[in-house]
């Protein structure tokens, strides 16, 4: 599944097109000429769903019993019981498709941590800037297919269909305008404008720098475990990517792309999740890179526990289910008790 490969049928399954070769690298999948301002931080909270009902063309999960019951703690334990977790994340009935362990599966089985893990021999900032691009280029495949047309000139991720940048109905996310002030926005052009914003960032040489006389790729494996103390003068300040030639903000430019990107993840599984990607088939990819891409961003701090809340409960299955190992960041940020349930929900033995 690693790099884009793994969703390179995207193109031929999408309404019995025809996979095209792609015409040589880029550095990314559009173009950079717009210049936007960042969005903010923070999620709106309380925002109604943006999701279109679309019914799936499974069996939906059952509902819980005890869902409905008052929330308390366990008795024997003191802590929170899976179906109090479950409650406290006050999702809609039925539960989503892709909460379901069946529909929740990749298309390898296998330890994701051997795709985030940093070699010995590539400094940090390389290695960041490495994973910005290929789960860029990832999450772009998926993206791409919401704004194929369809027959009446529409695409399936629109303004009556998605009328705001939500993942479900308890978070929405705004966009800065050139006053720097929070508006709300169609989730297509929020996503748009999002691509604009990365691929800027990432064709900017004065953040990610590509002239190989500035950029070292630590051929040397001693390099790598130099501190920085070291190969710095006195008095500079140190951080990551010094030595590779990133400027000091890079991390911090690295993040919030991280989280824009698992901010339109989360709209694609709230609201597109049955369609397109389930009745095309490409759930498993979608749920591949995915979880890629949180075990990086995790692992990498490029994202915090309190940002994955929208896409909480699948986290929890998946760490319940084995797709996060025990020793990742995303498993310790789970709720191992809310997976376990999911699972016994979607009857998948433990």
């Amino acid at each position: 599944m690693g790099g884009s490969a793994s969703v390179s049928t995207i193109n031929a399954r999408f309404r019995g097109g025809s996979a095209k070769p792609s015409s040589g690298p880029q550095k990314s999948p559009t173009g950079s000429t717009a210049s936007q301002p960042p969005p903010p931080e923070l999620p709106t909270q309380g925002s109604q769903s943006s999701s279109a009902s679309l019914a799936p063309k499974v069996p939906p999960l059952p509902n819980s019993p005890s869902l409905a019951q008052t929330i308390g703690m366990d008795d024997s334990s003191g802590v929170m019981s899976g179906d109090e977790l479950i409650s406290s994340y006050h999702l809609p009935r039925p539960l989503p498709l892709w909460l379901n362990a069946q529909y929740a599966k990749h298309i390898v089985k296998g330890n994701f941590m051997t795709l985030s893990a940093r070699p010995k021999t590539v400094e940090q900032g390389e290695w960041i800037a490495h994973q910005v691009v290929e789960h860029y280029r990832n999450l772009w495949n998926f993206v791409r297919v919401l704004h194929e047309k369809e027959d009446d000139g529409t695409s399936i991720c629109n303004s009556t269909s998605c009328p705001r940048m939500s993942a479900g109905a308890n978070h929405s996310f705004t966009w800065l305008n050139r006053n720097r002030e929070p508006v709300e926005l169609p989730a297509n052009e929020y996503m748009t404008l999002m691509q604009r914003w990365i691929s800027g960032k990432i064709d900017d040489t004065n953040i990610f720098p590509t002239d190989p006389s500035g950029v070292s790729y630590a051929h040397n494996p001693a390099i790598t475990t130099t501190p920085l103390s070291q190969l710095s003068n006195p008095g500079e300040p140190e951080y990551i990517g010094k030595r590779s030639g990133f400027p000091d903000k890079f991390v911090d430019i690295c993040q919030m792309i991280f989280r824009q990107m698992f901010r339109v993840y989360a709209h694609l599984y709230w609201a597109h999740f049955t369609e397109p990607f389930y009745h095309l088939n490409l759930e498993k990819q979608l749920n591949s890179c995915f979880s890629h891409f949180v075990l990086t961003a995790t692992a990498l701090d490029m994202l915090k526990p309190a940002e994955l809340e929208p896409m909480q409960p699948l986290i929890d299955l998946w760490a319940a289910n084995g797709t996060f190992p025990p020793e990742s960041k995303a498993y310790e940020y789970a709720n191992i008790r809310a997976g376990e349930r999911l699972l016994q929900l979607s009857n998948v033995p433990q």
